[in-house]
């Protein structure tokens, strides 16, 4: 049986967090972003090299990330008090509007498949998520390097017109490029693709 939570509901889940923006404990559940887009990103430990920087690039672009609907949730084994003086002493951390998940059981990222056991800390898991719930994307990869947030944004942007129109989007898809109509179109470009894109219009 395939381990992977794409085209599966997203796992239920509720954890203590801190609110960078407010600067209070509150916490974030599954069920807060039922009926949203939602990207929940899962991140070793704080007080780490890696981990700041992609919190902060996270953040950087959180203003372009709301304007399409999408709530950002990120989650690592640490104690919400943890998380809190992550942020109060980090630099980059400043300005931080983000609301961290604690998942100091690791129970949650169990549940999403990206808990090291042998670590006792997440993988850089990132799901995201569709409005109905379903995991519709996931990223996994080792502690040693992080991840694109301008790609995570432009995957959204292509699952989003996809959601909305039925239609596909070829590789490297970015919004004001070539779409694949196949709600309407399939037996006729079915082996005929590169009729309706070009192999330079992929790759521009």
């Amino acid at each position: 049986m395939s381990t992977t939570l794409v085209m599966r509901r997203m796992p239920e889940f509720e954890l203590d967090a801190y609110d960078a923006a407010s600067g209070h404990y509150t916490t974030v559940s599954s069920q807060q972003l039922q009926g949203k887009w939602a990207v929940v990103c899962f991140y070793p430990a704080d007080f780490t090299f890696v981990c700041p920087t992609e919190i902060a690039a996270m953040n950087a672009h959180l203003d372009e990330l709301t304007a399409l609907g999408v709530v950002v949730v990120p989650i690592s084994g640490d104690t919400k008090f943890s998380h809190k003086r992550f942020v109060e002493t980090e630099p980059l951390l400043n300005h931080l509007k983000l609301t961290m998940g604690a998942d100091n059981t690791g129970n949650v990222a169990r549940k999403f498949g990206v808990w090291n056991e042998q670590e006792g800390v997440a993988l850089r898991g990132r799901f995201i998520i569709n409005p109905d719930g379903v995991v519709v994307a996931e990223e996994t990869v080792a502690d040693s390097v992080g991840r694109s947030v301008v790609e995570l944004i432009r995957q959204i942007e292509a699952w989003q017109h996809a959601y909305r129109t039925g239609e596909v989007c070829p590789a490297n898809w970015r919004k004001g490029k070539k779409t694949l109509p196949v709600n309407t179109d399939m037996e006729e470009m079915t082996g005929n693709v590169g009729k309706y894109v070009t192999l330079e219009e992929i790759l521009a």
